[in-house]
């Protein structure tokens, strides 16, 4: 048996559900073991909703769900995985619990014993709120024409698929005065925004807050994991969410404490120039600040400028519907805010107006509520990170520019004096604003999450692949000096992080991004390409469908059915999850259906640049490999995979994945070798840019790892052939003979040619002779 490492050399995430099950990933390990990963990253493996295809719907901290094989089949994974030299990191879900009475036993005793229940604690409800009562969006419609629909049986409240606890001694009541009794209501789902009482994951009804920060709590929903990791069953954890939490210091100190401190990386996404908090006693990230700057690597930031011209142009989309970035995003973020999250601004309004209340400023007590309300929607929207932590310096986020736009936002001069009494009480550590300060975090990083990545992306489509989680639109671009910057701050401070170029949450898997990358550098020929197709009434929804068929290449067409119909309800512009326009959805899935005759125009033209795709393709599944940090590879990405946003990306994986291909050799090759020599990839490695020389150098990016391992990739491959190609561009290699790891007969030594390097693929993996 392999000894346990402590820090993984690489993760390869299964997506576990009741259609790949601990005994499938067992099946699956001398497969994964052969790739050269070191251990097995699972989706959340507790007790979920019956049939959840993600698990993140937690309904007993307690048990290892049953439909994976429960517990005993999660300690056979653990065996066959340890027999084949790999460990177990497991999804931790510390922010919220499926909203599930029928299911989910806390919840359960919640709403039958009301805030006396020992289970009140666990979740953040508004218990002053609504009468006293936890408001339920369940009903269809109207409670009034919904009431006949309910029915008292087997002594609880049914209404179609919910069931629901009665109080003690109510059962035998009339229906409306057992409905006045009871510690909830069912209300009208569309309701969930400006009435609920009860903390969401994002705007999602379905998906109720937990408060994690009361120890009782922790201890109660980490037990489980707990045991398994000091028992050995597991050997790490993924922590969803953390920006959900109240104090996600105070958490994630208190879970370093209880692992002992295992390795655990945080699912943070990351501004551009913003760094994770120094003080989190974690290795890392999950990985999408790695992605941004992956993806960034590959983009030409002059093509970029002309795409964005041309779809603007083509499409006549307005500034802030989808034309300019920063003006989408702020277009997105009010109606976000006052609508979606209505429930949650009015929360945070009434902490402010307590806040102050208890404020010994007479500035502070003076103010009118809807000053105060006023003054958060207009900070909120201004954010431009995530969230402030207790660790952080609020100053850097709750910045005096934003302040002074928020107070010009007034329509009464006057009243603008409440921005700067919040912004003082979210500064200053009160013990009166304390609230204050963890639910304004909490709704920000909501906010962001939801007027961002599922409106604002959805929007602004002039490069698809620039809209994935953690990037940045408006600057998708990195440079060669940018990515080494990076790596560098990577490798001293956080080398044990994660890092990741496709996961369950991107919008677009690594590969069809890296074919749509090169849209970038060819925008006038999309331009006029996607000027001679099909037209739609709305021309940037077009211009999305258009580099979906690019990106994905030949497909199914019925695969793009749901990511469309999708993207049109994120974007919310002419129809909506909540509030659908018939018509237009018809309009959309016709267009969709009548695709192939421009498709195959779309397709020749994919296959025409499929040299460079090729080298996209291939230079970001090196680099995730090679840069520093722990590479997370997504399930079935070791060979090429083109997929689109979930359900798309999480179908049940199938090992072998496909027919091996050259994106196959190149992962193996590179695992197999962080494998084999950890100390050249780990936490005390090194990282050493190589600059080429030469004409054609800009085309080339290439790092030492430890002075033993050297990667070299080809970067804007199109402009590269276009300019004649790598001519006597060299790369000066450090001292020593270095062997081609992907191709073992060939050696190199001193200035090598780039052209020699990278015969036959546009990639290349050198290992230092007699290491």
């Amino acid at each position: 048996m392999t000894p346990r490492r402590a820090v993984p050399t690489a993760t390869y995430r299964l997506q576990l559900q009741p259609a790949f099950t601990f005994a499938d990933a067992a099946r699956a390990a001398p497969y994964l073991a052969s790739l050269g990963v070191s251990h097995l990253h699972l989706s959340p493996v507790l007790e979920a909703v019956p049939g959840s295809a993600h698990g993140y719907d937690v309904v007993d901290h307690a048990r290892v769900r049953g439909e994976l094989g429960g517990e005993e089949g999660l300690r056979e994974l653990a065996g066959t995985a340890r027999e084949h030299g790999l460990g177990l990191v497991a999804d931790v879900v510390p922010n919220h619990m499926a909203m599930a009475p029928r299911y989910n036993h806390a919840l359960w005793e919640v709403l039958r014993e009301g805030p006396a229940s020992p289970y009140a604690r666990w979740f953040d409800v508004d218990w002053e709120a609504r009468d006293g009562r936890m408001l339920l969006p369940v009903l269809g419609g109207p409670a009034g024409g919904e009431t006949g629909r309910m029915r008292v049986e087997d002594g609880t409240l049914r209404y179609y698929d919910h069931v629901l606890p009665l109080r003690a001694g109510t059962a035998d009541l009339p229906l409306p005065e057992l409905l006045d009794a009871q510690w909830y209501r069912p209300v009208w789902w569309r309701l969930a925004r400006t009435e609920l009482n009860y903390r969401r994951f994002f705007s999602i009804s379905e998906l109720i807050g937990v408060r994690v920060e009361d120890p009782e709590v922790f201890d109660a929903t980490h037990g489980t994991l707990l045991r398994l990791l000091d028992e050995e069953v597991l050997d790490g954890l993924r922590v969803d969410h953390p920006d959900g939490l109240a104090d996600p210091d105070a958490y994630l100190d208190r879970l370093h404490r209880a692992t002992g401190g295992r390795w655990t990386v945080v699912e943070k996404i990351l501004a551009a120039g913003e760094p994770l908090p120094r003080s989190w006693p974690v290795a890392g990230t999950t990985g999408y600040d790695a992605l941004r700057h992956v993806d960034g690597l590959f983009t030409d930031p002059a093509g970029c400028d002309t795409l964005l011209a041309a779809y603007r142009r083509q499409t006549g989309v307005q500034a802030d519907q989808g034309g300019d970035w920063a003006a989408t995003v702020r277009r997105a973020a009010y109606p976000t805010l006052t609508h979606e999250l209505a429930a949650e601004l009015d929360r945070l309004t009434r902490a402010a107006v307590r806040a102050c209340a208890a404020s010994p400023d007479p500035a502070a007590r003076d103010r009118a509520p809807w000053t105060l309300r006023t003054a958060l929607t207009e900070l909120l929207v201004r954010m431009d990170v995530y969230r402030p932590y207790a660790s952080g310096d609020p100053a850097s986020v709750l910045t005096e520019e934003a302040a002074r736009e928020a107070r010009e936002a007034f329509a009464v001069p006057e009243e603008a004096g409440a921005v700067g009494v919040v912004r003082d009480l979210l500064m200053h550590p009160h013990a009166h604003s304390a609230e204050l300060r963890d639910r304004f975090a909490q709704t920000s990083s909501a906010l962001r999450a939801k007027s961002v990545e599922d409106t604002a992306f959805y929007r602004y489509v002039p490069l698809l692949s620039a809209t994935e989680v953690g990037g940045d639109p408006g600057h998708p671009a990195v440079s060669p000096r940018e990515f080494h910057a990076y790596c560098a701050r990577v490798q001293r401070d956080w080398p044990a992080t994660g890092t990741a170029v496709s996961t369950h949450d991107t919008k677009r898997s690594a590969d069809v991004r890296a074919a749509l990358a090169v849209l970038a550098e060819c925008p006038e020929r999309w331009a006029g390409l996607v000027a001679g197709l099909p037209e739609f009434p709305d021309g940037a929804f077009a211009w999305a469908v258009w580099q979906t068929v690019f990106g994905l290449g030949e497909a199914d067409p019925a695969r793009l059915r749901e990511p469309l119909l999708k993207h049109v309800r994120e974007a919310g512009l002419r129809t909506s999850w909540t509030e659908r326009d018939a018509a237009y959805e018809e309009a959309v899935e016709a267009f969709v259906a009548a695709g192939p005759a421009g498709a195959e125009r779309v397709l020749a033209v994919r296959e025409e640049l499929a040299p460079y795709v090729r080298a996209n393709v291939l230079g970001t599944a090196l680099v995730h490999l090679t840069m520093p940090g722990v590479p997370d590879v997504y399930q079935g990405t070791e060979t090429e995979y083109r997929a689109l946003v979930d359900p798309d990306n999480r179908r049940p994986a199938r090992f072998p994945p496909a027919a091996p291909d050259e994106k196959a050799a190149l992962t193996a090759a590179a695992l197999r070798l962080r494998r084999r020599r950890p100390e050249v990839f780990g936490t005390s490695a090194t990282y050493t840019p190589l600059p080429a020389r030469g004409e054609a150098a800009g085309h080339c990016l290439a790092y030492a790892r430890t002075g033993a391992v050297v990667a070299v990739v080809t970067r804007l491959p199109l402009g590269l052939a276009e300019a004649g190609g790598w001519r006597g561009t060299v790369l000066p290699l450090p001292p020593g003979r270095w062997r081609d790891v992907l191709d073992p007969g060939r050696e190199f030594e001193g200035h090598a040619r780039v052209a020699d390097v990278l015969e036959g693929l546009p990639v290349g993996l050198l290992e230092r002779v007699g290491e």
